[in-house]
């Protein structure tokens, strides 16, 4: 079993998930998974599709935003912010050890306004560190402040 990681009421964050872990999300009220590790990153992870189908068979919705080596982009955060505002219930966003997915998490939630500081303690608080991009969440917040 995964481990998810909470990073607000709405939000969690989790390793690379398995089959085994959609009826435990189910459970736990997420209603989106996002998958955020680009297929075939590994040998060993379960494909998107095969996610995305036991998912949905599970009467919850998904959606692919990949992060590769290439880091993030304005895209990636619109689409992250984008998946999070039609979200119906809690959000679970994973990757191989679920950082990539609290980083565009906390880019998403900087861009939309919310505190720095208040993104990098619940970071934290799951035991991420969002310390990579902090400059980049200081600009976006800015901007939407503007």
């Amino acid at each position: 079993m995964s481990d998810f990681r909470r990073l607000s009421d709405t939000m969690l964050a989790s390793p690379q998930l398995t089959l085994d872990d959609i009826a435990r999300a189910r459970a736990e009220g997420v209603g989106l998974i996002v998958n955020n590790r680009p297929e075939g990153e590994a040998e060993d992870q379960t494909p998107g599709p095969a996610i995305e189908a036991a998912a949905r068979a599970a009467g919850m919705a998904y959606t692919a935003i990949p992060i590769g080596h290439q880091g993030f982009s304005e895209p990636d955060v619109q689409a992250m912010s984008d998946a999070l505002a039609g979200a119906g219930g809690k959000v679970l966003a994973y990757c191989r050890s679920g950082t990539r997915s609290t980083l565009l998490w906390a880019l998403a939630q900087a861009a939309e306004g919310r505190d720095p500081d208040e993104i990098a303690a619940a970071a934290a608080g799951a035991g991420y560190d969002v310390g990579p991009i902090r400059a980049a969440m200081d600009a976006l917040s800015q901007r939407s402040e503007a």
